[in-house]
């Protein structure tokens, strides 16, 4: 094992270097915290002292604990401070001019066995190690804003870096309450090299039109279960921040995907940078503000497009997870429901099945006996689709194959009166080619509904070049009534959520593949520095690998951008029949039940 690193100074006393002194502070550690202002430095001891009182104050530390803390902290405004620091964490600006100053001085400075690390999540550790005097002792120590609260660090080696060093740091994060992950040096590491790339598509989304700010952020916090969307997330971060990173990733990849979307650069020379600057791609309060308030671009309360037609009754087709799910959210909701299925056993056996699922939301605590049965009565099991001869709104939801679907909607057609809306729940296939099946492609819109339909809110609506107002405005409602969110959408391939979703899957596959990072340490970093509710390959075995391999080859299919094709080592378990949890074996292996 190498030194205790028992003092520790910090270089740069912006928000990350204040909250990675106060985390060092007050595990025990002796801090020199340095910054050549002295602003920034009466700024961190405030807010030190400030944040240690809030902790007192909610009983996490005792008034003793929090003294012990402030006294171990003082500052400085030279790097000769840092004389006696057995570990270094710079966390000064990102741009290799400056950090290179602070390596080239502290080598003047520190002892040969000082441990020099930089805070960088953009810039190569590599390059800044091969400028120092001591390449084997410089690695990279990412922490996450705010330090604190973030569990997350990414310790970054680079070929030069000696292994004592990088346990030592590493054995210093988990003192301290943090989460290490081992990762190799390229531009964002795992979190942010993931996180930015995602954020780019995001912000080229909202540049294309596609869909509003709004619905693209409501669509992954509600489809993804995000804490927060891509772009209000853009702003948090900083868009100045985020175009500099993807510029060092697009540097070394060269992948479209990283090429920074033109808008993020337009909105930084203007100096619209996001919550800093009161403005980015949504309005503050003031710069600094955490509170949106409304713009130009902020949709009008109750604003919808039209009157839609009048739908009492509504023929869901299909009889699986997803089918029995829509149907019973349509029931819950008041809605007669027509269930059909190829035939009446499988019908009765989809009913039987939400039967099920109503009994245990009593058994919860969240229905009432007597709204399960109300609900389960007016569901109509049949085993033919000319059970849809009266209703007002038919969805289908059967096999993700486009000759199946275009089958059923030629069916439908026949069947449903003139007037009856046609929807698809497809996640993938065009819209528009659904439509052309029927003598009334007006008729049909995208009813993108997602796994599990009764606890899922998000549908994304998904209008086709030649789908009516009146039908839009009819969806539009329905989702209103039935209490799920709708987002507006084009008719391309994967919509918003799947748009943005696989790509990301996509690079964590390939990142595995090149031997950057662990399967553990992706999901790790994801979660902890993310704030996802699973990690990518969590998330890949339970979607199946078979169904995301279908996702990919569609999206690549479409925008014929080489980034987008899936990874090889995708194909090559799908091939292998590892498919995830179904199959007892996808990423990792699982129980057999």
């Amino acid at each position: 094992m190498d030194t205790p690193l028992s003092t520790i100074a910090v270089v740069g006393l912006g928000t990350m270097g204040t909250g990675i002194a106060e985390v060092l502070a007050l595990a025990g550690r002796e801090v020199i915290g340095i910054d050549i202002s002295e602003a920034a430095a009466l700024g961190a001891v405030a807010s030190f002292e400030a944040s240690t009182a809030r902790a007192v104050g909610r009983g996490r530390i005792t008034e003793e604990q929090r003294s012990a803390a402030l006294a171990r902290f003082r500052t400085a405004d030279t790097l000769q401070a840092a004389a006696d620091a057995e570990l270094v964490i710079e966390v000064v600006p990102e741009s290799y001019e400056i950090k290179q100053q602070v390596f080239r001085e502290l080598d003047a400075v520190v002892p040969p066995t000082t441990i020099l690390a930089t805070g960088t999540n953009a810039l190569s550790v590599t390059r800044l190690a091969a400028e120092s005097q001591r390449p084997e002792r410089v690695l990279g120590l990412h922490f996450f804003n705010p330090a604190p609260a973030m569990k997350l660090v990414e310790v970054v080696s680079s070929v030069l870096t000696a292994p004592p060093a990088v346990e030592a740091v590493t054995a210093l994060a988990r003192e301290l309450g943090k989460e290490p992950v081992a990762v190799g040096d390229r531009p964002g590491f795992v979190a942010d090299g993931l996180l930015f790339g995602y954020l780019n598509q995001a912000a080229a989304m909202y540049e294309a039109n596609y869909a509003s700010r709004e619905d693209i952020d409501a669509a992954m916090k509600l489809g993804c279960g995000l804490p927060m969307g891509p772009l209000a997330l853009l702003d948090l971060i900083g868009i100045d921040t985020a175009r500099t990173v993807l510029e060092a990733m697009y540097a070394e990849s060269h992948d479209r995907l990283h090429a920074p979307a033109p808008i993020l650069g337009q909105l930084s020379s203007a100096g619209l940078t996001g919550r800093k600057a009161g403005r980015g791609f949504y309005t503050y309060d003031a710069p600094g503000g955490q509170d949106v308030v409304p713009d130009a671009l902020t949709p009008a309360a109750g604003a919808e497009a039209g009157a839609g037609r009048a739908v009492a009754s509504v023929g869901v087709a299909g009889s699986g997870t997803m089918a029995s799910g829509i149907a019973e959210v349509f029931a819950k909701a008041g809605y007669g429901v027509v269930l059909a299925a190829r035939t009446q056993e499988k019908a009765d056996l989809a009913k039987g099945r939400i039967a099920k699922s109503l009994e245990r939301s009593v058994s919860k605590g969240r229905l009432s006996a007597e709204a399960r049965d109300e609900a389960l009565a007016r569901i109509t099991a049949a085993g033919s689709l000319d059970a849809f001869a009266e209703v007002d709104l038919a969805v289908e939801a059967v096999a993700e194959d486009l000759e199946i679907k275009q089958q059923l909607f030629a069916a439908l057609d026949k069947v449903c009166r003139p007037g009856a809306v046609l929807a698809t729940t497809t996640s993938s296939l065009p819209v528009v080619a659904i439509a052309r099946a029927t003598a009334r492609p007006e008729d049909v819109i995208g009813m993108h509904f997602f796994n599990p339909a009764p606890a899922m809110k998000l549908v994304e609506v998904v209008r086709t070049v030649l789908t009516a107002d009146e039908v839009h405005a009819t969806v539009r409602a329905v989702c209103a009534k039935i209490r799920k969110h709708p987002v507006d959408c084009g008719d391309r391939a994967g919509f918003i959520v799947n748009a943005l979703l696989f790509p990301y899957l996509n690079n964590a596959i390939k990142m595995v593949e090149q031997h950057y990072a662990s399967l553990d340490d992706i999901d790790a970093a994801m979660k902890l520095g993310g704030g996802y509710p699973m990690g990518p390959f969590e998330l890949l075995d339970v979607v199946g690998l078979d169904v995301s391999l279908a996702i990919e080859k569609v999206l690549h299919k479409e925008f014929r951008d080489p980034g987008l094709a899936p990874a090889p080592l995708l194909e090559h378990l799908v091939a292998a029949g590892c498919l995830g949890r179904k199959t007892g074996r996808g990423f990792r292996e699982y129980a057999r039940r």
